[in-house]
């Protein structure tokens, strides 16, 4: 318990401590630990995304709440193994597509570290109810940050955002119009898309 408290203190950045990215709902419900087998590697790539990304989000558009960040690999695979057996709530895909991904204390097959949260951004969620485009908060983050992926869902506008050290750069949705919005390759991936985020703050440094 003592090095559980001590992890949870971590200070990744300005604004964000390890202990609200340990939180997992399947491992509350079930009474399941949440805890990274290698901290340290944990650490580091939480920092990468809490400081090349989360800190940005949150000095221009507010404060950034935390829906879903670290699973360990026994809670992540629980949670996969009770999708997969149909039932619902659970929305996690295999531990090894997780891997540098939502399992953040292990590298993907290719050697890469990464880490990814499910994020809501109030002031947007806001917005986004009174019928802005999610696509405006997309290619806003697409054009300023040094993101790996992201994937939006229908609730709150919230998304997952990753950092990763060998980004793909890839946006998804399950928003109208879903589907791959934008990856490498495609016509639309490069240039500015101001045109989208016009009504959007702008990066706060």
């Amino acid at each position: 318990m003592t090095s559980l408290d001590t992890l949870g203190r971590v200070r990744l950045s300005e604004n964000f401590w390890m202990r609200e990215f340990l939180y997992s709902d399947v491992a509350n419900f079930h009474g399941m630990p949440n805890i990274p087998d290698d901290p340290d590697l944990a650490i580091m790539v939480g920092k990468r995304l809490c400081e090349e990304l989360l800190e940005p989000l949150q000095r221009t558009f507010g404060k950034v709440v935390i829906r879903s960040a670290f699973r360990s690999c026994s809670v992540n695979g629980f949670c996969n193994e009770q999708q997969r057996a149909g039932k619902s709530g659970y929305t996690c895909s295999s531990n090894e597509a997780n891997f540098a991904g939502h399992i953040w204390d292990r590298r993907d097959a290719g050697g890469f570290a990464g880490a990814t949260a499910c994020i809501v951004i109030p002031s947007f969620a806001d917005r986004f109810e009174a019928g802005m485009d999610w696509r405006a908060l997309a290619w806003w983050v697409h054009d300023h940050l040094p993101y790996a992926s992201m994937y939006f869902f229908p609730k709150l506008a919230a998304f997952n955002l990753a950092w990763h050290e060998n980004p793909e750069r890839r946006i998804d949705s399950y928003i109208a119009p879903k589907g791959c919005l934008t990856r490498p390759g495609m016509p639309n991936h490069e240039g500015c898309h101001a045109e989208w985020y016009r009504d959007l703050p702008e990066l706060m440094g």
